[in-house]
C-alpha cells in the first residue's frame, strides 16, 4: 500500500483502477526534403486535422462545461491561425529544406522557451497552450495517436504528470471518477475544471506517475489531499464508508438550496457565486446562490481578435441580470493585465505586469474602451439588481476618476431618453495592501468593498501564488492577512457599508468561521461550494467565533490559526 500526499483540489472520494496517461512517443528524425511544395501540403493537412479536432473539443466543452471553459480552445484555434508561428514553420521547410515535423518542433520549442522565460503568468500559460497544440500537429505528421480521454469506457482514476486543457475537457464524467497529477495547485487550470465538473482530484502529488502502476486500484481523497495505491481491505472499506458519507452529506446540502444562509445564533450572511459568463448563472441558481458576488467581465474580451462591441456586452450583462431575477449581481469592470492579456490591444511588455499597467489603471488610460463597457452596463442596469465594482484600486483619486466617468456616461445615456437604474451601488475590490490599510478613508466614499484575497495575499506576502517555490507563503490564515481583513470590515461597518469577499478564501472551510466572526457580510465562491458553506455556517455561532478573534489575531503563524480552528470547530468544518 502506497500513501501519497498532495493538494485536495476538488472534494470527494474516487475509488477505481488507475488509468496512467502516457504521453505518445514521438520519434522525430531530421530529414532533408526535395519537394518543398509537397511537404508544405503535408504540414497544412496536419494543421487542418488539428483544427477540426479542436473545434469538436470546443463544442463538447461548450455543452458540458460552459462557454468560459470552451474559450480555452478558441485560444488554441487562434494559435493554429497565428501567421508568425505558421510562417516560421513554412520558412524552415522552404528555405532550410527541413521535414515538417522537425520544422514544427524547432519553431514550437523556440516559442515555448520564449514564453516560459517571461515573468508574466499569462504568457507562461500560453507556452503550455502552444505545447499542447503543436504536439497535436506533430502527432498527425507522424501518424501517432494522441490519447483521447473521451474514449475511456470503464470506471478509472486518471494518473498523469498534468492534464492539459484539451485533456480535461474530454473527460467523460460517467467513467472518469477522479484524477491525480504530479504538478498543479488549487488555482491551476486542472483544479478549477475539476471543481466545476465535481470530479474528486488531488494535484501537486509529485510522484503519482512513478509510484502508481496502470490498472492498480487507487483511492483519490480530494477532501484531505491523499492518494492511496493498492489499499488494504481495511483501508478500502474505510474509504468506501467515507465516500458513502460524503454522498449522503451532499444530498443533505442539496436540501438547503432554497434556504437563507443563517448562523446558529441567527445572523444572516449572503452566499454568492463567482461567474465568468452568462451560462454560469445556471449553476449559481442550481446551487442556491443568493447573488453573483463577482462577474469577471474579462472573459467577454478574451479568446477573440477584437474588442467586444457595446451591444455584445449589453446582451451579456442583461442576460445575467434578468436570469438572477432581482438578486444582486456585482460586476467587476475590465480586469485585464497581469496574468490576462488581450493580444489585439498590443500593449507594451512589462518587467512586472502584476504590478503594472492593468485593470482600472488600463481603463483610465483607455477611456474609450472603459466608457463602452460602462455604457453597456448602465443600459443593462434596468433589467436587474446591478452593482458595479472597480478592480485594482490603489488611491482615492483613481476611484473618484472612475466614478466620475461612470456618472458622466450615466447622464449622457439619460440625455438620450434611455432608462438607467438609480439604485446602482458603486464599490471597489480591496486587493492592494495600501487600500486595506486606508479602508477607513475609502469607506466614506464607496458603497461597498469586495476583498479579493487571491491578490491581497500574494501582494501582502510578496509571493507569487503561481510560483511553486514560494507557494508556502500563500497563507490565507496568516494573522497579518486576517488583520487586514478586519481593518476593511471594521472601516466599512463604521460607515454603514457592507463588505464581501470574492477570493478563494471565501469558500475555504477553515477560513469561513473566522470570516463569520469578523463580520463579513457576503461570501462569494465557486457555485459548487455554496451549499456546503451554507451548511457549515448554519452550525456556527457568530458570537462564539467573535469571542476567539483576539486570540487568533495575536497568534504567530498561519499554522497556529489553522490548528486552533480545527481543534475547536473540527466537527463543524469536516465532512
Amino acid at each position: 500500500m502506497e500513501n501519497i500526499n498532495g493538494i485536495g483540489a476538488s472534494a470527494g472520494i474516487a475509488i477505481a483502477k488507475a488509468y496512467c496517461l502516457e504521453e505518445p512517443e514521438f520519434k522525430i528524425e531530421k530529414k532533408l526534403i526535395e519537394d518543398a511544395e509537397s511537404e508544405l501540403k503535408r504540414f497544412e493537412g496536419a494543421v487542418n486535422q488539428s483544427k477540426t479536432e479542436l473545434q469538436k473539443i470546443k463544442e463538447h466543452a461548450n455543452r458540458e462545461l460552459g462557454t468560459d471553459k470552451a474559450d480555452i480552445f478558441e485560444a488554441h484555434l487562434l494559435v493554429l491561425s497565428d501567421p508568425e508561428l505558421l510562417n516560421s514553420v513554412k520558412e524552415k521547410i522552404e528555405n532550410e529544406g527541413l521535414n515538417a515535423e522537425v520544422a514544427m518542433k524547432e519553431v514550437a520549442d523556440m516559442f515555448v522557451s520564449m514564453f516560459e522565460s517571461m515573468e508574466n503568468e499569462y504568457m507562461k500559460e500560453r507556452a503550455a497552450d502552444i505545447r499542447d497544440v503543436t504536439k497535436r500537429v506533430i502527432a498527425h505528421l507522424l501518424c501517432v495517436q494522441v490519447p483521447n480521454l473521451s474514449l475511456v469506457s470503464e470506471e478509472v482514476v486518471i494518473v498523469a504528470e498534468d492534464l492539459t486543457p484539451s485533456d480535461t475537457a474530454q473527460l467523460n464524467r460517467k467513467y472518469v471518477k477522479g484524477f491525480t497529477t504530479n504538478i498543479g495547485g488549487r488555482t491551476s487550470h486542472s483544479a478549477i475544471m475539476a471543481r466545476s465538473m465535481e470530479i474528486p482530484a488531488v494535484v501537486g502529488a509529485k510522484v503519482v506517475t512513478t509510484e502508481i502502476e496502470n490498472g492498480a486500484l487507487v483511492i483519490v481523497d480530494g477532501i484531505d489531499g491523499t492518494v492511496i495505491a493498492n489499499p488494504s481491505s481495511e483501508v478500502l472499506k474505510k474509504y468506501e464508508e467515507k465516500k458513502t458519507l460524503f454522498e449522503v452529506q451532499k444530498a443533505e446540502w442539496a436540501k438547503l438550496k432554497n434556504e437563507r444562509t443563517v448562523s446558529a445564533d441567527g445572523y444572516h450572511v449572503e452566499l454568492a457565486a463567482n461567474i465568468g459568463t452568462p451560462e454560469d448563472v445556471k449553476a449559481v441558481l442550481g446551487n442556491g446562490g443568493e447573488g453573483v458576488g463577482l462577474y469577471r467581465t474579462e472573459f467577454l474580451y478574451m479568446g477573440r481578435d477584437q474588442l467586444p462591441t457595446e451591444e455584445e456586452q449589453f446582451e451579456a450583462y442583461r442576460t445575467v441580470l434578468e436570469s438572477m431575477e432581482g438578486k444582486p449581481v456585482v460586476v467587476r469592470t475590465l480586469d485585464i493585465g497581469g496574468d490576462k492579456e488581450l493580444p489585439y490591444l498590443d500593449l507594451p511588455k512589462e518587467m512586472n505586469p502584476f504590478l503594472g499597467f492593468r485593470a482600472l489603471r488600463l481603463c483610465l488610460e483607455m477611456p474609450d474602451l472603459f466608457r463602452t463597457q460602462l455604457r453597456a452596463l448602465l443600459r443593462a442596469s434596468v433589467y436587474g439588481n446591478l452593482k458595479i465594482m472597480f478592480p485594482m484600486v490603489a488611491t482615492l483619486d483613481e476611484f473618484r476618476e472612475a466614478k466620475n466617468i461612470l456618472l458622466e456616461v450615466k447622464e449622457q445615456i439619460k440625455g438620450t431618453g434611455s432608462a438607467v437604474s438609480d439604485d446602482i451601488e458603486i464599490g471597489i475590490m480591496v486587493e492592494i495592501p495600501s487600500t486595506a490599510v486606508a479602508a477607513d478613508l475609502f469607506a466614506k466614499e464607496v458603497d461597498f468593498f469586495s476583498i479579493g484575497t487571491n491578490d491581497l495575499i500574494q501582494y501582502t506576502m510578496a509571493a507569487d501564488r503561481m510560483n511553486e517555490r514560494v507557494s508556502y507563503l500563500y497563507q490565507p490564515y496568516n494573522p497579518a492577512i486576517l488583520r487586514l481583513v478586519k481593518m476593511v470590515i471594521d472601516a466599512a461597518h463604521k460607515e454603514g457599508k457592507w463588505v464581501g469577499m470574492c477570493g478563494e478564501m471565501a469558500g475555504d472551510e477553515v477560513a469561513i468561521p473566522i470570516l463569520l466572526g469578523l463580520g463579513l457580510d457576503e461570501f462569494s465562491m465557486s457555485a459548487t461550494t455554496i451549499l456546503q458553506a451554507r451548511s457549515q455556517i448554519s452550525k456556527l455561532s457568530r458570537v462564539e467565533m467573535s469571542n476567539v478573534l483576539e486570540q487568533i489575531l495575536n497568534m504567530k503563524s498561519a499554522q497556529e490559526v489553522e490548528e486552533l480552528i480545527k481543534r475547536k470547530f473540527f466537527d463543524l468544518i469536516s465532512y
